[in-house]
């Protein structure tokens, strides 16, 4: 089944530590935390202090993705803080390869990120060292944006070239992912899902009532699919 994790930029705050131990306990599979430096792209979110704060209460993966300018330069900071994957965009460093290599050194899974408008050609010779891809579907920075539709081809067509060349690696989506989007998604190869306003974290639902809900959603799919 695909892997469902919640961005915590999307958590409420102030009870966070709560929001944590309820998503844990009912049962997502990953903790997607974005970092955002207000330069890379126009905003601000979590950095290594609350990270390493929220570690304690769960034994799931950390999915930290680096929406940062020279991502390599604060990839030590992030390992430390407890990440257990970490994600680097394409477009924020010189140095894609070696950055990818160091995080794999260390033990963690290494993610390479590509903003909408960027062509899977830019990752292609880095695909030996990723173990999963963040496609964006939506521009990078704030909650709430629209889907960008022409992502539906992206995914068909990364997972295509994977396929072609003989690699096993994860496809993440991030951006918009709801009941109206997953189904699409899911078809096309996205196996992970970073959710947030558009399917956990709901006015009208429990955390708790959230994650039940979607789970049946996507293995209804899946099961269909069959």
């Amino acid at each position: 089944m695909a892997l469902i994790g919640p961005s915590l930029m999307c958590a409420d705050m102030a009870n966070l530590q709560d929001s944590v131990l309820r998503l844990d306990q009912a049962g997502v599979d990953f903790f997607h935390i974005d970092v955002m430096d207000g330069k890379f792209v126009p905003n601000f979110t979590l950095g290594p202090d609350l990270i390493k704060r929220i570690r304690e209460f769960t034994n799931k993966p950390f999915d930290v993705h680096l929406m940062v300018e020279k991502p390599e330069d604060y990839l030590n900071l992030f390992i430390e803080s407890g990440a257990d994957m970490i994600s680097v965009h394409a477009e924020a460093t010189y140095h894609l390869q070696r950055t990818l290599q160091t995080i794999k050194d260390q033990g963690l899974k290494a993610g390479v990120a590509i903003n909408p408008a960027t062509p899977i050609h830019d990752i292609e010779y880095v695909l030996d060292v990723v173990n999963y891809i963040t496609v964006m579907t939506v521009n990078p920075g704030f909650a709430g944006q629209k889907f960008v539709p022409l992502m539906n081809g992206k995914l068909r067509d990364l997972t295509s070239l994977i396929n072609e060349c003989g690699y096993k690696i994860d496809i993440q989506v991030d951006g918009n992912i709801g009941y109206e989007t997953i189904p699409n998604v899911l078809k096309n190869g996205a196996n992970m899902l970073v959710c947030g306003t558009s399917s956990l974290f709901k006015q009208d639902l429990s955390l708790e009532g959230a994650v039940a809900k979607l789970k049946g959603f996507i293995q209804e799919l899946e099961i269909n699919k069959v």
